[in-house]
């Protein structure tokens, strides 16, 4: 009789086992540090002869030695017979935050029913360490990957900052479930830059009736040399109006970013290398490292940096959250932080000083951080080559207009593919994912509207391959150009179409981005 191979169909379940603490008093009870430990079935369909998957252990954040984290076994195929035996034991590396423990399928001649693997997890050998809500999956030896949920109650263990305010935490967790559905649209200094001058409401407003989702600010002229913090300062002036603009936009539910072009630091004059000294450029951010000759300076400018984001107060009496974006674009060589003017390890290093420095030093609990190349990558490795590390980092972002500027669909095509991964290792990091800047500017008199941009082009970029984005941020209008067209554009009512999807939201469209669910 012709030998029959047994083929096990893979289906994903997944049960939660229900933390041992009363739900109503786990936010008490739970130190705000502790790293939490879920377990998830993954992708791939697993069936003899060949095809495998498997389960992943993920800690909210690494840890400075290895995690021992214990599991039981069970289901209907057995262990070390239908597939190679596991251990009940796994080890996640220090400084990592996963691990896989594979399902590896042995091939016999029997024809038998659907079977299923379950791990549950156990314990760990750290104090430290607690078990998640996801402590237990299970899969039926065909098809697709668990999706992981970021639970509310959870969702503080995953930010840089252990004691970020509720609605900082809120504001983390609710990006990450908006990206699953839909993505919000932002544009920098939307209540201050307008094309033609032509101030009062936003232009997104003056065109579809509503103001963006998210506003991006900048700590240039709040950290300049020039502001003496007195009123007739000309840069004073810009702080306490950008101050203004950030307090209405959350008392309107929308959501603040904050971009920072620093002068460099021997002059104070100029963020661009084509206007600096070769001198300037080759040292400017070697000297604010940890030592060097600016760094007390640059600790000077995150004072102010955290004195404002201290001060941002909303009508409700609460710490407005704001999205931190230093050193963005640093893969090119146009900021004297970019990639020509110092290794990875000193930009990592710089990274990391700052993030402690404002969290831990300056107790500045209301900042999210974001890590923002250009487009200059196309693989994950390229991506990381400057990533200070899970600790530091809470929101994957890329500035992108080179692909959109015109190039056709290979532009378009290869922005897809940027963000796509970043939005794969935002779901394997468990970070926010986004466009941080982007633009097709359009100059009346020198260049003309893509047809269809917003409602194609620059859609099916942000949505094509399962891409999942929280937010994507349009640049500012100026008098003589725009990136979201004014109601008289030849482009406006394509861009009217693209706020219409049912995906995009703007002001009027958000949930309450600052309020966990119960």
């Amino acid at each position: 009789m012709k030998k029959v191979l047994k083929y096990i169909v893979l289906v994903i379940i997944i049960s939660f086992v229900g933390c041992s603490k009363d739900s109503t008093s786990e936010e008490d009870d739970t130190p705000i540090e502790k790293i939490l430990v879920t377990i998830v079935s993954n992708s791939g369909t697993a069936s003899e002869p060949a095809n495998h998957s498997g389960f992943t252990i993920r800690a909210s954040k690494a840890f400075e030695e290895n995690i021992i984290v214990s599991y039981t076994v069970n289901g209907s195929a057995t262990n070390g017979t239908d597939y190679i035996e596991i251990s009940g034991n796994a080890t996640i590396l220090a400084n990592t935050t996963s691990i896989i423990i594979p399902i590896t399928i042995i091939d016999d001649s029997e024809s038998e029913e659907i079977e299923n693997v379950s791990i549950t997890l156990t314990n760990t050998d750290n104090s430290n360490v607690i078990l998640g809500t996801l402590n237990s999956a299970s899969l039926n030896i065909t098809n697709e990957a668990d999706e992981f949920l970021l639970s509310p109650s959870e969702a503080k263990f995953y930010l840089v900052n252990s004691n970020a305010t509720t609605e900082t935490i809120a504001l983390f967790y609710n990006l990450n479930k908006i990206a699953r559905t839909s993505f919000i649209v932002g544009q920098q200094d939307a209540f201050n830059s307008f094309f033609n001058d032509a101030t009062g409401i936003s232009d997104m407003k003056k065109t579809t009736g509503n103001d963006p989702g998210l506003l991006g600010s900048d700590f240039m002229f709040i950290a300049d040399d020039g502001n003496d913090e007195t009123g007739g300062n000309f840069y004073y002036k810009h702080e306490l109006k950008i101050k203004a603009d950030v307090v209405e936009a959350y008392n309107k539910g929308m959501v603040n970013t904050f971009a920072w072009h620093m002068r460099e630091p021997f002059e104070g004059d100029h963020f661009y290398t084509a206007s600096m000294t070769d001198f300037q450029k080759n040292n400017a951010f070697i000297s604010i490292l940890p030592g060097g000759e600016n760094h007390n300076y640059y600790k000077a400018k995150l004072d102010k940096v955290a004195k404002v984001t201290k001060s941002l107060v909303g009508n409700d009496g609460k710490l407005i959250p704001i999205i931190f974006r230093p050193f963005h674009e640093f893969d090119g060589n146009w900021f004297w932080w970019g990639k020509d003017y110092c290794t990875p390890q000193q930009f990592i290093d710089l990274w990391r000083f700052t993030v402690n420095y404002l969290k831990d030093t300056k107790d500045v609990n209301n900042m999210l951080f974001a890590f923002s190349p250009d487009r200059h990558y196309t693989s994950e490795a390229q991506y990381l080559e400057r990533y200070p590390g899970d600790t530091y980092v809470d929101i994957l972002g890329m500035d992108n207009y080179g692909d959109f500027n015109n190039q056709g669909m290979v532009g378009l095509a290869q922005a897809n593919a940027k963000l796509k991964i970043l939005t794969d290792l935002a779901k394997q990091k468990v970070k926010i994912a986004a466009l941080t800047e982007s633009c097709f500017f359009v100059t009346p008199g020198t260049n003309t509207p893509i047809p269809n941009f917003y409602t194609q082009d620059l859609y099916n970029s942000l949505t094509d391959n399962d891409v999942k984005l929280s937010y994507m941020m349009f640049w500012s209008n100026i008098a003589a150009s725009y990136c979201v067209p004014a109601p008289s554009n030849s482009n406006a009512n394509d861009f009217i179409a693209f706020s219409n999807k049912t995906d995009v939201l703007l002001q009027n469209s958000l949930p309450n981005v600052y309020e966990l669910p119960e």
